[in-house]
């Protein structure tokens, strides 16, 4: 490949030397053509960065003018037609200056202003040029790792904007991925301890790693009033037929709700209230409202909707595993203090809420996390004219809470989540959404995540999903991820300055949640004190709590 050696300078240093050269040029990407001698020569380099020039997800820079064009390798493949015999296919990345004196890149930026021509030279990018790529430009940021292939430069996430386009991690079961969304949060609770963090915990696997930094809140310490629900809500959980039944029954339900409210007197200060206004009411006084418009002889149906209302509403009421949200001491005029505790309001160096669900009973607990989104929501759209305090809401599982079109069941829980996704942005509100089936999500929700966090992810259907959801730039990564070891990602977005492959940093074992696979060789190899571990086993599982 003629115009190589032209080129070379005198330094012995590998990324000084042309690996090759650029074939044809378009928009967002070109096609190289490289030298294999000089990629052998330069996969002897002691420096990472240079070994791995050419490589698929390794970075190149190409001279334009007086500084540097960075780009991604996406594929690579031989070519006995064009000189050097090996064609890659790279997306570009950005640009920035070249040092006079040492001829690194510096002052990078995302994006292209001034495209290279066919031939130009094509140059491996050393450690310390990536270490001016990802050095932070001023904007606050969390480390969360070490930049793959490189030993010590620091793979950072920018908080303002990782936090401020919402951001989604993904992971197959086993990666590793709860370990690394509590390193996340850690990270970030340590830069912002007066912050205001609210997780979804489906397993109750976070409390442990963060018992010394936040809030645990469970059945046995929510106390999360039933006057909170909408009217939405309390059709989920009162209502309990299908088609033209369900329709009536909630309309003698939207009727009896907004009478029970109308006799606190809050209702009578504020004025007009409607179904939905969270005002205190008691369930005794919606009981005998039912039971009043049963007997009237005028109500033009049978009295069968209000018994099926009423015997609904003494069944959450007498069910123990309720208690947490049908208490009858849960009357009072306590929406402020719940607000203050659940979104930190202060924090008092604990800016983390760990909302633990997993002693929810099942039938109840879509509504129980949809009743703490929306509030997020509301509460940050009325609170517009306040000195905002934006919030931060992580959700476990999200495919449980967001699902597809397929997998919808008609909760609320995933109207508003994609409403949070969609609008939650303008409110001051960031959505955290950790899946290990992004395929399962909602369409469209994963595409408003500004940052993608993708870890190892075997199923076909999920890299598919996250492939249509990525950047252009970030493709010569994507095609690592079924290759990424534990603990290993690919970042890509807002977040980041450029796509980069990292592997997270080690979590102390105190500050992990408990998401560990058991031992079975270990476990299996010992004996002693299973009658009592049972005993206790039923004991709990009789009260229902743990």
């Amino acid at each position: 490949m003629e115009g190589f050696d032209a080129a070379r300078a005198p330094q012995d240093r590998m990324d000084h030397e042309p690996v090759g050269a650029i074939l044809e040029i378009s928009g967002a990407g070109a096609r190289i053509a490289f030298d294999l001698r000089r990629l052998e020569a330069s996969a002897q380099d002691p420096d990472p960065s240079i070994a791995m020039s050419g490589q698929v997800g390794s970075q190149v820079r190409i001279r334009v003018g007086r500084g540097w064009l960075l780009a991604s390798i996406r594929s690579q493949k031989s070519d006995a037609t064009v000189p050097g015999g090996i064609v890659a296919e790279a997306d570009f990345l950005g640009e920035g200056l070249e040092e006079r004196l040492t001829g690194r890149i510096h002052g990078f930026r995302r994006g292209v202003t001034r495209y290279p021509t066919p031939g130009a030279l094509v140059y491996p990018v050393g450690t310390e040029d990536l270490r001016q790529v990802y050095a932070s430009d001023g904007r606050k940021a969390v480390q969360i790792g070490t930049v793959y292939p490189t030993r010590d430069i620091r793979a950072s996430l920018y908080i303002d904007a990782l936090l401020g386009k919402h951001f989604a991690l993904l992971g197959s079961t086993g990666t590793g991925k709860s370990t690394s969304a509590a390193l996340i949060l850690h990270r970030i609770c340590e830069q912002a301890p007066e912050g205001h963090v609210i997780m979804i915990d489906p397993h109750g696997e976070y409390g442990t790693a963060f018992r010394d930094s936040g809030v645990i809140l469970d059945v046995s310490n929510l106390q999360m009033p039933y006057w909170l629900m909408n009217f939405e809500e309390h059709c989920e959980v009162l209502v309990t037929t299908r088609g033209d039944e369900r329709q009536l029954d909630c309309d003698i339900l939207g009727k009896c709700l907004l009478e029970a409210r109308g006799k606190n007197r809050l209702a009578e200060q504020i004025g007009k209230i409607t179904v939905d206004s969270p005002i205190p009411y008691l369930l005794s006084d919606l009981s005998a409202i039912l039971n009043n418009h049963m007997g009237k002889l005028d109500k033009g149906h049978s009295s069968a909707p209000y018994m099926r209302l009423k015997n609904k509403l003494d069944e959450l009421k007498g069910d123990p595993r309720y208690q947490f949200m049908f208490s009858g001491m849960l009357v009072g005029d306590t929406m402020a203090e719940f607000i203050s505790k659940l979104f930190r309001l202060p924090s008092r160096g604990r800016p983390i809420s760990i909302i633990d669900v997993s002693g929810v009973p099942s039938d109840i607990t879509s509504t129980v996390v949809a009743v703490l989104s929306r509030m997020v929501f509301d509460f940050a759209v009325w609170a517009r004219e306040e000195k905002t305090r934006p919030i931060l809401l992580v959700c476990e599982e999200a495919h449980r809470y967001v699902p597809s079109e397929k997998n919808a069941d008609g909760s609320s829980v995933g109207r508003i989540l994609s409403r949070i996704a969609k609008e939650g942005r303008k409110y001051g509100i960031s959505l955290g959404l950790v899946t290990q089936r992004p395929s399962d999500l909602a369409e469209g929700v994963l595409s408003q995540c500004g940052t993608i966090i993708a870890m190892r992810l075997n199923n076909e259907r999920d890299q598919a999903f996250v492939r249509a959801a990525m950047p252009e730039g970030a493709r010569g990564f994507l095609d690592s991820i079924p290759a990424l070891r534990n603990r290993e990602c690919v970042i890509c977005g807002e977040g980041v300055a450029i796509p980069i492959r990292a592997s997270f940093d080690d979590l102390e074992e105190s500050r992990r949640p408990a998401s560990g696979d058991p031992s079975f060789t270990e476990l299996w190899s010992s004996s002693g004190g299973e009658e009592e571990m049972v005993l206790r086993t039923v004991q709990r599982w009789r009260a229902q709590g743990r």
